[in-house]
């Protein structure tokens, strides 16, 4: 019975990379720590940014698919991604925010977290700030602190998510539960949220893809795996991410889940200090390096150097 010990990473769709760049990295003060292809299509990034190590649990990444259109956010979908700041530090995130041309707003009454702010990212993708005894990390962002799925008839994805995958429920109020998995300071927290009545979601810039949880082993991904294809869920083999190993599945409520193992990790490849200054592929397109930079744009550092 269960096996998940939290948020591993999210997964949302971009429009230019650069753009996106300089938002999380620059305005949110993240690190990129692996800037590699789409391993499905090498012909767009897939942009990693995290904690100084890239920790399972505070891994935001990003199809950058500028063709795409904008997507919708609603129903079947992650519809906000909170991220954990320190305690007493909104005050100067909303300032940050203002002056980077972000538009702030509080919290209207929805949720459990009294010291809060939503905003949007560059592509509309809902964000939220929440004050929390995370650790310091020098003012910053931590981690994630919370992610909001939007489902109809959401005690299919309750059962799914508090029988099986692990997590306890830990707070309720009108059409909203808050669950909880794993131990430590961030990545622990998921509430689902009554989507009756709203409209459903449209996949395209601005939107979540997937949201994957964490398994300490392949030996635990192996063991769930089974536990959730005996329920008569379609679930993925295992796919080997580089990073680490990845089964995928669509929960009742249609949010594609994912279940990532924390190892091996992002310095798999590249020194812990070199982590994202270049582009890593993975062994089986590495013969197609030159094609593939010839067609990617270039991505800076917000600090104008390349990343």
């Amino acid at each position: 019975m269960g096996g998940v010990t939290g948020i591993h990473h999210i997964t949302a769709i971009a429009g230019d990379p650069q753009r996106n760049a300089n938002f999380y990295a620059g305005v949110l003060g993240l690190r990129l720590v692996k800037k590699t292809v789409n391993f499905d299509d090498p012909t767009t990034y897939h942009l990693y940014y995290g904690d100084a190590a890239g920790s399972p649990g505070t891994i935001m990444t990003f199809f950058p698919w500028g063709n795409l259109p904008s997507g919708k956010v609603g129903a079947a979908q992650v519809v906000t991604t909170a991220f954990a700041v320190p305690e007493g530090s909104l005050g100067r995130w909303r300032e940050r925010l203002r002056e980077a041309g972000v538009a702030v707003r509080e919290p209207g009454g929805e949720g459990f977290d009294r010291e809060a702010i939503l905003f949007e990212d560059p592509d509309g993708l809902p964000l939220a700030l929440v004050g929390s005894p995370a650790p310091d990390a020098e003012g910053g962002v931590a981690g994630f602190h919370h992610a909001v799925l939007c489902v109809r008839r959401p005690e299919r994805t309750l059962r799914l998510l508090a029988g099986t995958l692990g997590f306890a429920r830990v707070a309720e109020a009108a059409g909203r539960w808050r669950l909880a998995a794993g131990e430590g300071p961030v990545g622990r927290l998921v509430d689902v949220v009554d989507g009756a009545g709203t409209q459903t979601g449209r996949m395209g810039v601005g939107t979540v893809h997937h949201i994957a949880f964490r398994v300490p082993d392949e030996e635990a991904q192996r063991s769930l795996r089974e536990e959730v294809a005996a329920l008569g869920y379609n679930v993925t083999p295992v796919i080997d991410r580089k990073y680490f190993r990845s089964v995928y599945f669509r929960e009742p409520g249609g949010v594609l889940f994912e279940l990532a193992t924390d190892p091996p990790g992002f310095a798999v490849d590249e020194a812990p200090e070199e982590l994202g200054r270049r582009l890593q592929l993975p062994p089986w397109l590495e013969g197609r390096r030159e094609e593939i930079e010839r067609t990617l744009p270039p991505v800076l550092a917000p600090s104008g150097e390349p990343a």
